[in-house]
């Protein structure tokens, strides 16, 4: 696919999707969510990818959805034949993620606010810039989330602070973000995909282990301990398996650096 509204790289097992429409702060479109959802389903493909970032171009992460694009598009519409919106729309990114066993990260280089912050609730960690700021800002529209943020963002800061800053829409900066745990990392704006890089690097060994290890996490949040503890095992046997798990050993009995194999 030929992308529009994003860019897309990979380099050194790192993929990285750029939202590219910084003149609107990065709203996105349906066409940026097509070749969103294109980059993600290409880098769980690809072996020459073991970790995704996602980012924002210019001043912003994300500022969620295009209000201007969409103003008016559905009015009149009786509620049956709007029934798929959602899952045809911006529904599309969490659920190719679902299925997405990489380490997904995301850079938050500006606001990120309503959809823009569910976006990044999305990613497995999150590293800021000390510039950006993020904000469940749906009911100042009268909205509620409506992009799987009630899910993620209570599994993220737990349940008393996610419902405050969704009933209360106040956008939150980079400190305050970091003390309430949602992102992991603040860092000098001019640094931050540099950072985030050198921080992915060591999320690429072992891709099979890493990548069962998150299976293993996403999946225990919503099952019962039994269940996670049969898949844990089913996960460990099949990864036995790998080159890995003898290069892994073998290369901290000689004092040197492991060469993954397995993809």
């Amino acid at each position: 696919m030929a992308y529009q509204d994003i860019i897309y790289e990979v380099k050194d097992y790192i993929g990285t999707i750029t939202l590219n429409r910084p003149e609107s702060l990065n709203a996105f479109t349906d066409t940026m969510i097509s070749e969103w959802v294109d980059a993600i389903t290409s880098a769980g493909r690809d072996p020459a990818v073991r970790v995704l970032v996602v980012t924002g171009a210019g001043r912003g992460f994300c500022s969620g959805m295009d209000v201007k694009a969409a103003a008016g598009g559905r009015e009149g519409q009786p509620l049956y034949s709007r029934r798929n919106y959602m899952k045809l729309g911006v529904h599309r990114v969490p659920r190719a993620l679902e299925s997405f066993d990489k380490p997904y990260i995301a850079a938050i280089n500006g606001p990120a606010a309503g959809v823009g912050m569910d976006m990044a609730s999305m990613a497995d960690i999150r590293i800021t810039s000390d510039r950006a700021r993020v904000g469940m800002n749906y009911v100042r529209m009268g909205l509620l989330p409506g992009d799987a943020g009630c899910y993620f963002l209570p599994r993220i800061v737990g349940i008393a602070r996610a419902l405050e800053l969704i009933w209360s829409g106040r956008m939150i900066d980079a400190e305050e973000a970091l003390r309430l745990g949602y992102v992991s990392m603040v860092v000098p704006h001019e640094e931050l995909m540099d950072r985030t890089r050198e921080f992915c690097k060591q999320f690429t060994q072992a891709p099979v282990a890493t990548q069962f290890a998150k299976r293993l996490v996403w999946r225990g949040i919503d099952m019962y301990r039994n269940l996670n503890l049969e898949m844990a095992e089913m996960a460990m046997l099949i990864n036995s398996t790998t080159p890995d798990t003898r290069e892994g050993p073998r290369a901290w009995v000689e004092k040197r650096e492991p060469q993954w194999s397995a993809e």
